[in-house]
C-alpha cells in the first residue's frame, strides 16, 4: 500500500528529524560547558532575571523560566496544531489507521507509568510517576533520519502519530496533576478569553492576530492560575480555525511558519537551560535510587515492552494490523525509540520536584536512559531489511 504522505506533514519530518540532531550537540555542549570552569558562569545566566512592566503588571522571571514558561507555549502550541491536523485529516482522522498507535500510546504511557509507581510508591519521588510516559518526537525522528531508506515511510508515520498521542496524553497529565497554587479566578479570566477566541472561530473570522493576541493575554492568565501556562498554547491551537486544512487555512499558515523557529530555535534553547546537569563526585549514586530506576526502567523497558505488547493484544483481536511494509522488528526497534523521553520528560521533571538534587538527578537519568534506548532502537532497525515500497521522503 502506498501512502500518500501531506506537504505539510513531510515538512513537519524532515524538520523535527534535523531538530533532533541539533537536539542531541546542544545537550553535549550544556553538560559540558556546565562541567567546565565556566559553570557557575554558565548556571548563573540561566538564573539570571529579567522582566517588563506593562499596565502595572511586572513579570519577572529567571531566563530558564522564561523559556520553560513562556517559549515553550509556542512549542505546545504548535504541538496543538499537529494534533488537529491529525485528528482533522492526518493518521489519526481514519480510525483504523488510528488504532494501531492509539493502542501502542496508551501501552507505552501506562507500562513505564506503573513501572515507576512500583520503584517509588509511597516516597515522595511518586510524584515522577509522568516522567517515562513521554516520548521526545524530535530526538526519535532524528534517529530515524540517520537509518535513511531503511526505514519504511509507514514506520515514521506510525512513530510520528504515537509520539502526538503521547503528547496528548502528557499534555492531559500536566493540566490535571502539575498545577501549583490555584487561582480560580484567573483560570475563570483564562477560560474567557478561550470561549472567546472559540465564539471568533464560530463567526467565520480568519484573521491569525484576532486569535494570537488573546492568545498572549490567555498565557498570562493561565500563568497566574497555578495551570501550567504552556497549556494556554494547546487551548489556543484547537481555537484557531482549521477549515479545510490547506494552505489558505489560518492553522496551516501558523504551523507553517513555526516549524522552524520551534526546531531550531525554542528547543535547542530548552536543550541547553534545561541540561545544564553538573556531575557532582557522587552522581553516579544518584542512578540507583528508585527514583532514577524507576525513569530508566520506565524509558528503556517499560516503552519497548507496553509499546510491543499493546500492538500485539491490537492484532490479536482483530481491531487493527500492521501495514504491509512493516515487521515485527520495526515494532519493537520503534518501541525503543519511543523510550527517548527527553524534552517532555526533563519538562514533566521541572513540575514534579523541587528538590534540586532530585532534579539533577532525574536528568541525568533521563539523558542515559533515552541515549541507551535510542542506540538499541537504532542497532535493531539498522539490521531489518526494508521492503520495496515507495518513499517519497528518499527520492
Amino acid at each position: 500500500m502506498k501512502i500518500k504522505l501531506t506537504k505539510l506533514f513531510v515538512e513537519f519530518l524532515e524538520s523535527e528529524q534535523a531538530s533532533g540532531i541539533i537536539l542531541i550537540l546542544c545537550t553535549i555542549t550544556s553538560i559540558a560547558i556546565a562541567n567546565s570552569l565556566f559553570g557557575k558562569y554558565y548556571s548563573d545566566f540561566w538564573h539570571t532575571k529579567i522582566g517588563f512592566e506593562v499596565g502595572g503588571i511586572a513579570l519577572k522571571y529567571s531566563i530558564e523560566h522564561w523559556i520553560n514558561d513562556g517559549l515553550m507555549t509556542i512549542f505546545f502550541l504548535l504541538i496543538g496544531l499537529e494534533i488537529e491536523r491529525e485528528l482533522y485529516i492526518g493518521e489519526l482522522s481514519d480510525l483504523n489507521n488510528a488504532l494501531l498507535p492509539i493502542f501502542a500510546a496508551i501501552g507505552g504511557m501506562a507500562t513505564p507509568a506503573l513501572i515507576h509507581f512500583l520503584f517509588n510508591m509511597g516516597t515522595e519521588t511518586q510524584a515522577g510517576v509522568s516522567i517515562p510516559m513521554a516520548t521526545d518526537i524530535a530526538f526519535a525522528l532524528g534517529v530515524l533520519a540517520l537509518l535513511g531508506k531503511k526505514i519504511p515511510v509507514s514506520l515514521k508515520v506510525f512513530l510520528t502519530a504515537l509520539a502526538i498521542i503521547d503528547d496528548l496524553g502528557a499534555i492531559i497529565i500536566i493540566a490535571l496533576f502539575y498545577a501549583g497554587e490555584f487561582s480560580l479566578l484567573y483560570l475563570i479570566l483564562a477560560l474567557g478569553i478561550f470561549a472567546g477566541v472559540l465564539i471568533l472561530n464560530s463567526l467565520g473570522v480568519r484573521r491569525l492576530p484576532f486569535y494570537l493576541i488573546p492568545g498572549v493575554v490567555m498565557w498570562y492568565f493561565m500563568l497566574k492560575s497555578g495551570i501550567h501556562a504552556t497549556i494556554a498554547g494547546v487551548m489556543l491551537a484547537f481555537a484557531i480555525p482549521f477549515v479545510r486544512g490547506d494552505e489558505e487555512s489560518p492553522s496551516y499558515k501558523l504551523q507553517h511558519f513555526l516549524h522552524k523557529p520551534v526546531a531550531f530555535i525554542i528547543m535547542p534553547l530548552f536543550a541547553l537551560a534545561n541540561t545544564n546537569i553538573v556531575l557532582m563526585e557522587n552522581w553516579v549514586q544518584g542512578l540507583i535510587t528508585s527514583n532514577s530506576l524507576g525513569i530508566f526502567v520506565g524509558l528503556f523497558l517499560g516503552k519497548p515492552l507496553g509499546i510491543t505488547l499493546s500492538i500485539v493484544l491490537a492484532v490479536k483481536l482483530g481491531v487493527s494490523q500492521l501495514p504491509s511494509d512493516m515487521s515485527w522488528k520495526h515494532i519493537i526497534g520503534a518501541g525503543f525509540l519511543a523510550g527517548i523521553g527527553f524534552t517532555m520528560s526533563i519538562f514533566i521533571t521541572l513540575l514534579a520536584f523541587d528538590n534540586p538534587d532530585i532534579v539533577q538527578s532525574s536528568k541525568i537519568s533521563i539523558v542515559i536512559s533515552s541515549l541507551v534506548a535510542g542506540i538499541v532502537g537504532f542497532i535493531i532497525l539498522s539490521r531489518e531489511e526494508t521492503s520495496n515500497v515507495d518513499n517519497p521522503l528518499t527520492k
